[in-house]
């Protein structure tokens, strides 16, 4: 999710780069850096804003007209001027940056060491620069190959050495890159902002394939070397659409990206047989058989992630495990004890009240681990261990592809602790792992389900009240739902167990009133049926979240909109993507500020 710039051509390359990775800033980054060749490999790079880059880059400036920078989204070292990009081997002669995670870093580190390779930073980066530097016989692209065949994971990649200073080659494994066609130069870039000022001519680079950067354009391989021929791209975005991707707003882009996140939260840590390997998690067996309950504490989208999170560790490990708000947990006397685990939730890691509540926790002897999206953040620093989301930066004030990340780490943290305990058995870890690879394909196909959900979302864009109904996992879903969709589209909602409804609301179901019921738990199918039959009873309007095989689920719902059967401990993952899309269609049809919805904030950094 970070940024990456290129650049081959007359100009001057530094100021050329900066200027591309200024226009990157809206991805989020905490470190930046270029490198140019002038006969040899020159980089500057620094901690911090691209400012204080381009202060360092006016007491010390490059010459050359070939370059690559980069804005960096730390995962493996915490943000400093040694971690950031670019990284270059032990000679100085090969300069790398890289997008993603490699998965087996660890292990090809330790080889490089058993080789008697030396590291400065703490990045999976840095271990590619080494593997180019390898490999290199005389022909860059060879040696690229050559190295990231070893290398595992999902990474954008690129690459220059002084050794052949007119060209960057570049290979992309799922983080997106381009190339931008200009007049005797080429532009390399994560994504078309960087350069939409300097050229609207463009080649996409897709999966698995290599391209091949100099003055004179770029050509394009699969990685594997078979020729590839891609036609150009015009663009007439302007900038701020180009922002976004083509996308009207960050929410949409970022639902969109979700295939890519859980893929990337993911990487490296799931074996086929379900071991899961958790780089910042530092506990041992010991505790984790050991600890008599489990706490999770969040606020927002993060506890309603915790509800699910809840829902897993239950029925996996057969732990007590508490959820409470963060803003009520600091002050109502939690029975939390030395032989507690304690999970903060929060996406920036900065949210006062979680920080708050994981303090306390820590006061009473618990032990801490944070699950967040933010490397060094306050939350990742105080916690004894770290569970990363690698979600990326989200824009959108309304959270959506955080909140998923979140749920894929907690179903990792549930299989490392319940293969420890002895309660998860192999065959169950493998069906949970296997049911996880298969979820970045599901999440996809729902996104090419989105004409269902327009449909959907017009026929509740005029209601005054909305209500979402579920049981057990599918309450959780609905909680995320309806706070989805009040956050964005400003209509009233409210979510429930499905068995709550006689309780009360009932009385508010009336003829037309919209009930949206999540429908993916079978122990509990019949009994959320009979909630929707109340509903309809009263004239209600029904939609239901179901799986694409329930060939019952029409008898009761007005509409249905279908997801891709998946294990039931799993259904949350894929059920709550046609609500975050119904949430933002029904904003978008009522015609509200979708990204920075009326008196919310992104990071919620005060009580």
């Amino acid at each position: 999710m970070c940024g990456i710039m290129g650049y081959v051509g007359p100009q001057q390359a530094a100021p050329v780069l900066l200027d591309g990775l200024r226009r990157l800033e809206y991805r989020g980054y905490d470190s930046a850096g270029v490198a140019v060749t002038n006969g040899k490999i020159d980089v500057r790079k620094a901690e911090g804003k691209i400012d204080r880059l381009a202060n360092l880059l006016d007491d010390e400036p490059l010459h050359g007209t070939v370059g690559i920078g980069h804005t960096r989204w730390a995962t493996h070292g915490e943000p400093s001027d040694v971690n950031a990009h670019p990284h270059t081997d032990p000679s100085g002669q090969f300069v790398v940056v890289h997008n993603g995670i490699i998965e087996n870093f660890q292990t090809l580190r330790e080889a490089l060491q058993e080789d008697g390779h030396d590291f400065t930073s703490d990045t999976d980066t840095e271990i590619l620069a080494h593997l180019v530097a390898n490999e290199y016989e005389g022909d860059l692209e060879n040696a690229v190959r050559r190295a990231v065949a070893k290398a595992e994971g999902a990474y954008a990649l690129v690459v220059m050495t002084k050794h052949e200073p007119g060209k960057i080659v570049a290979v992309r494994r799922i983080s997106p890159l381009i190339v931008g066609l200009g007049d005797g130069e080429t532009f390399l870039a994560s994504d078309i902002p960087a350069v939409l000022h300097r050229t609207r001519d463009f080649l996409i680079v897709e999966d698995g394939e290599m391209v091949v950067v100099t003055e004179n354009g770029a050509v394009i391989e699969t990685i594997a070397g078979e020729p590839v021929a891609r036609e150009v791209m015009h663009i007439d975005w302007d900038a701020e659409q180009a922002e976004k991707g083509g996308f009207d707003h960050f929410m949409l882009k970022e639902i969109h990206e979700q295939p890519a996140v859980v893929t990337e939260t993911l990487g490296g840590r799931l074996d086929e047989d379900g071991t899961a390997w958790l780089e910042d998690v530092h506990f041992d067996d010991d505790f984790a058989r050991d600890f008599d309950e489990l706490w999770i504490t969040a606020c927002g989208t993060a506890y309603h992630a915790g509800l699910v999170g809840k829902e897993i560790f239950r029925r996996l490990l057969r732990i007590p495990t508490t959820v409470e708000y963060a803003h009520e947990m600091r002050y109502n006397d939690p029975l939390i004890s030395d032989r507690s685990l304690t999970v903060a939730i929060s996406q920036s890691g900065e949210t006062a009240d979680t920080l708050a509540a994981a303090r306390l926790a820590k006061e009473r002897g618990s032990r801490l681990l944070s699950l967040t999206n933010v490397v060094g953040s306050t939350l990742s620093r105080e916690a004894d261990d770290i569970l990363y989301t690698r979600a990326g930066p989200e824009i959108s004030v309304a959270s959506t592809k955080a909140y998923l990340a979140m749920l894929i780490a907690q179903y990792l943290l549930a299989l490392r602790i319940g293969r420890a305990r002895g309660v998860v058995d192999e065959g169950l870890a493998a069906r949970v792992a296997h049911g996880l690879s298969l979820l970045p394909g599901q999440v996809e196909q729902l996104l090419h389900r989105e004409e269902e959900v327009i449909a959907a979302a017009e026929e509740i864009l005029d209601a005054e009240d909305v209500y979402f109904i579920g049981r057990g996992l599918d309450y959780a879903v609905a909680m995320e739902g309806s706070l989805k969709l009040k956050e964005i589209s400003y209509l009233h909602s409210e979510a429930m167990p499905a068995g709550e409804l006689k309780h009360g609301t009932l009385a508010l179901i009336t003829a037309g009133t919209p009930v949206i019921v999540v429908l993916t738990q079978q122990a509990l199918y019949d009994k959320t049926i009979s909630a929707v039959q109340e509903v309809k009873a009263r004239g209600g309007k029904v939609l239901a979240i179901a799986y694409e095989d329930d060939d019952q689920i029409h008898k009761f719902a007005h509409s249905v909109l279908r997801i891709p059967r998946a294990d039931d401990l799993l259904g949350p993952v894929a059920a709550v993507v046609p609500l975050q899309l119904l949430a933002y269609h029904v904003a978008r049809l009522r015609g509200h500020d979708i990204d920075q919805p009326r008196n919310l904030a992104k990071s919620v950094t005060v009580e």
